[in-house]
């Protein structure tokens, strides 16, 4: 893939990490903070010109002050988040020239070990159709129950997915989803819901199961050995991902 001059990126780092017990995107693994991790992602994907990144309030300066201490050029503009993910996006969005922005990739961003190639592939994606998420396949059953704890139901797993990030759309058309949303006061947990609401088809790009969100406690391990594996497979190479 060429590399483009019309990408952006919005990567959403505002939380404040409550089921991690912290700070999620600023905890150091495997020799920098996860957001660094996700960061270098970005940097060495051809797809992706430059980035808006979404923190808490307060974090700007600083985390902006360290970003030429780890090789980031691609940063443009750091915003404040809001009090939730949709209103954190929109402020992303809001901080993204339409003018200079073809397609729009919004990631999460304690999601340290999503491949260059995968981005790449869901941004191709999105300018082909206009919009694109990257998702990996259910390999545990999956009961839809009732109130009372009763299954409902088994649902056919060949035909679920996970959704995972990042979610690519055309800019006009995430910005009018979003628009819609808050006049008619939609609550989602992922973008590509709010883009289905318009009736736009999402298109589906397979992505890897490595590619976890840091959540929990123990996923910190979890992520820290996926990227001590990917620095010995490239000769303990930190500044550049698989």
């Amino acid at each position: 893939m060429k590399p483009s001059t019309t990408n952006t990126a919005i990567i959403v780092a505002a939380g404040e990490g409550r089921r991690a017990g912290c700070s999620k995107q600023f905890r150091r693994i495997a020799g920098a903070p996860v957001l660094v991790h996700t960061l270098r992602r970005f940097e060495a994907c051809a797809s992706i010109a430059r980035v808006v990144l979404v923190l808490p309030a307060g974090e700007a300066a600083r985390f902006f002050a360290g970003l030429e201490s780890y090789g980031l050029k691609k940063v443009v503009r750091i915003v404040a988040g809001g009090a939730s993910r949709m209103e954190s996006v929109w402020r992303g969005l809001q901080a993204t020239r339409a003018t200079a922005t073809s397609i729009v990739a919004v990631h999460d961003g304690v999601r340290p070990l999503v491949a260059p190639t995968e981005i790449d592939a869901v941004v191709c994606a999105a300018h082909e159709t206009g919009a694109a998420l990257l998702a990996a396949p259910v390999t545990d059953t999956i009961k839809e129950v009732d109130l009372a704890h009763n299954v409902v139901r088994t649902l056919p797993r060949g035909a679920l997915r996970r959704a995972l990030t990042p979610q690519c759309f055309r800019y006009d058309l995430l910005r009018r989803a979003y628009e819609q949303a808050m006049a008619e006061g939609w609550e989602e947990t992922d973008d590509s819901a709010l883009v289905e609401r318009l009736g736009i088809a999402v298109r589906v790009v397979q992505g890897s199961a490595r590619n976890i969100k840091i959540t929990a406690p123990e996923d910190f391990l979890i992520a820290e050995a996926l990227l001590r594996e990917e620095m010995r497979a490239r000769g303990g190479d930190s500044a550049a991902p698989v």
